[in-house]
């Protein structure tokens, strides 16, 4: 199997060490350069195009966004590349600014979940291959905000649409999301076609509307 290529960025060198034999530990994954600022992740990842880039979310020079500006950045230059970003935080602003544009090839995980080598590799591969992923933590944080906003689409769902969404956004399969909820999976399946038809999601095979469901109405929500 051909290893899936990776440019690492992180300011902080034990932290971008430690990925980096984590990723190493295994023959799937191979990272093929390392940056430290915003600007130079994207050069790399220009000279490189590799399959995913994982970055922090604050990086110099300011450390503020310039992991999500280095991402929707390489998204646009680089449609074969996808892009997971790492952060401290479940930030609904920050994940609202990552997906302005689309969900797919986007990744947004908090920095604790680097340690599950496994669930990192699989967020990589998701965004390489077109998927979105979304920490669920940052789903909470996202449907929190949601909320508070009385134009909100959340408004339109069930208390059980909201806990089928939440599971839906973790990437979890109807089987998964009824073993969870403990209902059918029919029920599950009713549910969710519920929720798409209120988020106004039509039918697309190219993308992933089960994350998308999460960050339509929390895209209106922010607005």
């Amino acid at each position: 199997m051909t290893p899936l290529t990776v440019v690492l960025a992180d300011d902080n060198f034990l932290v971008r060490e430690g990925v980096r034999r984590l990723l190493a530990d295994g023959d799937d994954v191979r990272v093929v350069a390392e940056a430290v600022t915003g600007p130079q992740l994207v050069a790399l990842a220009t000279a490189h195009r590799p399959d995913a880039v994982l970055t922090d979310i604050r990086m110099p020079p300011t450390l503020g966004t310039e992991g999500i500006d280095a991402a929707l950045a390489i998204r646009a230059a680089l449609p074969k590349t996808g892009v997971v970003v790492l952060s401290q935080h479940a930030d609904a602003a920050y994940a609202r600014m990552l997906f302005r544009n689309g969900t797919a090839s986007l990744a947004y995980l908090l920095k604790e979940r680097v340690a599950d080598r496994d669930e990192l590799v699989r967020a990589l591969t998701a965004v390489a291959t077109g998927g979105s992923v979304v920490d669920a933590q940052v789903v909470d944080a996202l449907m929190s905000s949601g909320r508070r906003s009385e134009a909100s689409p959340l408004h339109s769902l069930t208390p059980r649409e909201l806990e089928v969404l939440r599971e839906m956004a973790q990437g979890r399969t109807n089987a998964a999301i009824a073993r969870t909820l403990f209902v059918s999976e029919s029920a599950v399946s009713k549910h969710i076609t519920a929720i798409f038809g209120k988020l106004g999601l039509a039918e697309d095979q190219l993308v992933d509307r089960r994350v998308r469901a999460v960050l339509t109405y929390v895209t209106a929500a922010g607005r």
